[in-house]
């Protein structure tokens, strides 16, 4: 079974929550899919065990011994990545070189060059690692700056928890996903047995909130909802909650407001292992629900495979 936790915004206290259900949870794999911002592994106290290049994509690159300084190649850049500037030690005194952090790969200036002195070459996006930590493996990665292809990243980590999990026999893979609707967050719903969004009572929040559960709606993903600091703006939790059961989704609880999540943060521990107050209570009874309903799934998955391999066999 595959829980992805998502939000629609940044700030909600996703990754507080994920933390605190790898706690709980046992037999399971983690995997940080928020490539852009990953923190989980701030709160989980990781050893590395596992370093990897994630190359993906190319940029173009100029061979200065083959360049004539025509500029010919420095209209047909729509990214402006192809800068001109003075060089004393150059042949022509000047050169052009390629801006990594403009360019994107297109390969539009090495068709345009009459020398052949541009060349498109494969380059490191970023790293991704697999940690080991107090509560079972973490999965997780740092883009690096200006990169794109985060998606693909999300679906590299995706498969490699889901490997790992088959190697420990583990029972559960527990995603912290990206905030928003973008491709990394299709790339960490697409799959998953079951869609816990983090939210808050908030406009920004309630508006990205309608947009997730339709999206995780599109991809006929089992949805139940959080919400997080309730009590700031009870008219709003309302809205929420009112939304939620309209969608069809599930409420999971609320959780009050707590400066015991920050100072949890703070201490790099999940709140469950920081704190047993009423606002970490709320979260072991969000876990029991859960439970519940991953239990539900997993039994009904099972009886669907059985009836598909029977009918295999008539």
């Amino acid at each position: 079974m595959e829980l992805v936790v998502l939000s629609g915004k940044g700030g909600t206290g996703k990754t507080s929550m994920v933390g605190s259900l790898a706690a709980l949870a046992e037999n399971k794999v983690m995997v940080d899919c928020d490539v852009d911002a990953a923190d989980l592994h701030l709160i989980l106290k990781t050893k590395t065990t596992e370093s990897h290049d994630f190359v993906c994509g190319s940029k173009a690159s100029i061979d200065q011994d083959k360049c004539m300084v025509c500029g010919m190649c420095t209209p047909y850049c729509r990214f402006g990545a192809i800068k001109n500037e003075p060089d004393g030690s150059a042949k022509f005194g000047e050169i052009f070189r390629i801006d990594r952090y403009a360019c994107e790969g297109c390969g539009v200036c090495t068709h345009f060059c009459p020398e052949d002195a541009i060349v498109m070459e494969e380059i490191s996006s970023g790293r991704w690692f697999v940690s080991e930590t107090d509560y079972g493996p973490l999965v997780h990665a740092k883009l690096g700056i200006a990169e794109a292809n985060s998606g693909r990243l999300v679906s590299l980590l995706r498969q490699e928890a889901v490997k790992i999990a088959e190697e420990q026999k583990a029972d559960l893979i527990i995603t912290d996903g990206p905030p928003g609707i973008g491709c990394p967050v299709i790339a960490s719903l697409t799959g998953a047995d079951f869609a816990m969004i983090v939210t808050e009572p908030t406009l920004s929040a309630l508006h990205d909130m309608e947009r997730l559960i339709q999206l995780a709606g599109h991809f006929n993903i089992p949805i139940g909802v959080c919400i997080n600091k309730c009590d700031i703006n009870p008219d709003l939790t309302d809205k929420i909650e009112q939304f939620v059961a309209k969608a069809g989704a599930e409420l999971l609880g609320r959780i009050k407001y707590d400066a015991q999540f920050t100072k949890a943060q703070i201490k790099g521990l999940p709140l469950v292992e920081f704190s047993e107050n009423g606002v970490s209570g709320q979260v072991r009874e969000i876990w029991d629900r859960l439970q519940n309903r991953l239990r539900s799934l997993s039994e009904t998955k099972a009886n669907s495979n059985e009836k598909l391999i029977n009918l295999k066999l008539q």
